[in-house]
């Protein structure tokens, strides 16, 4: 068996209404979508984090087909420098590029095997896997979004408990108004009760006075994580003498947490790594430094069933993983998009991802990209043409 093709598809999955975070306005996420043909027939499915991944996959489509696409090591030395995370020489595209092959190359060991790949990754360790909902404050969009107050964020995360059962919440909270930032959380707390999760994501938006001022109230709020509350981790150090608050942040130099002490847990996604091998490896170490991690969002479906699998076979990927989508209207996958039930996905059942690519859903989600063009996620609807500076204040 040879590796007979190997296609990759630029896509636009948007959201149903833009979100505001520190930086800006967010509108969606553009990905790849990845196959890999044998010359049995067989196709390995995967998606890369951007759509820039396609023209790096094609490059690498090149030296990799009339190879064995069992023989991972060999194909992944033909088109991938070492090239350790944090490191001067690191190319971040280059690996996440990789790292969509890599996932379709899993997916093909599994239907080859009659196996879901989280037993090939070392055996299914849970079958039902974590995710919180997102909450934010949204842009209108054809019906959609326009939660503009604290009451509608409210209101919407309430929808969201009576709907699909959803008790564990995460959202941006980067309001330059630092007791607005509060009011919200305190509204979220007495609307959804002390047994609901809140975890928060300011995106690196407080310098550290601002932490300092935000902090007390986050912790008597028992505020279950603060991700990237500034935007170094000398700050989120000195912040840690002061709150018993988690700290999160996307981050990935595990030498960097452990020296400084935080963060507490590391969030990141499965292609980014370079693929499932480098990532579990990535969570071992993690797990050995006392470092949590769980998997962030925005993906066509296929990261989504990825994110699952890796987290059914690794038993240090306990938290809930974040999750936006309540607020995609569009995936890939015949079987989504994915929606979460009290506040937990099922590992898909089959073999290898358990998903299956549907063509005219890929052929829609292509045509938006060509339509609609990159997001530009820097955007800002209060000042057009300018880019905010982190700390907001």
């Amino acid at each position: 068996m040879q590796i007979k093709a190997i296609r990759a598809t630029p896509v636009l999955i948007p959201l149903e209404a833009p979100y505001l975070w520190s930086y800006g306005a967010l509108d969606g996420f553009t990905k790849t979508i990845v196959e890999v043909e044998t010359s049995d027939g067989l196709i390995g499915i995967a998606e890369a984090p951007s759509h820039g991944s396609a023209a790096i996959i094609a490059r690498m489509a090149e030296a990799l087909v009339g190879h064995d696409p069992l023989d991972m090591a060999g194909l992944e030395r033909r088109v991938l420098p070492s090239m350790p995370a944090n490191h001067s020489v690191t190319d971040y595209a280059t690996r996440a590029a990789w790292g969509g092959i890599e996932i379709a190359l899993w997916d093909l060991r599994g239907k080859l095997w009659g196996q879901p790949v989280a037993n090939l990754l070392g055996g299914i360790q849970r079958t039902e896997i974590a995710f919180t909902d997102y909450f934010s404050y949204r842009l209108p969009q054809d019906g959609k979004g326009g939660e503009a107050s604290i009451q509608d964020v409210v209101d919407y995360c309430l929808s969201l408990r009576e709907a699909h059962g959803t008790t564990w919440f995460e959202g941006k909270v980067s309001d330059p108004d630092l007791n607005a930032n509060i009011r919200l959380m305190q509204a979220l707390r007495a609307a959804l009760g002390e047994d609901s999760m809140l975890r928060i994501d300011s995106n690196q938006a407080f310098s550290l006075p601002s932490c300092l001022h935000l902090a007390p109230a986050f912790e008597e709020l028992n505020i279950r994580n603060w991700e990237d509350p500034t935007p170094d981790w000398t700050a989120m150090k000195r912040l840690r003498a002061r709150t018993t608050i988690a700290f999160s942040g996307h981050n990935t130099d595990i030498g960097k947490a452990v020296a400084y002490g935080v963060p507490d847990a590391i969030v990141s996604d499965v292609a980014g790594f370079g693929g499932f091998s480098a990532m579990l490896r990535f969570v071992s170490a993690c797990a050995g430094a006392g470092i949590d991690f769980w998997c962030y969002s925005g993906g066509s479906g296929l990261e989504t069933a990825a994110y699952l699998h890796a987290c059914a076979a690794h038993p240090h990927i306990r938290e809930p993983n974040q999750s936006l989508l309540r607020q995609q209207p569009h995936d890939v996958i015949a079987e989504g998009p994915f929606s979460p039930k009290n506040n937990h996905l099922p590992l898909p059942k089959g073999p290898g991802l358990g998903v299956t690519l549907d063509a005219d859903r890929i052929a829609h989600c292509a045509r938006l990209l060509v339509e609609n063009g990159v997001p530009n996620k820097y955007r800002d609807p209060d000042a057009p043409g300018q880019m905010r500076r982190m700390p907001l204040v």
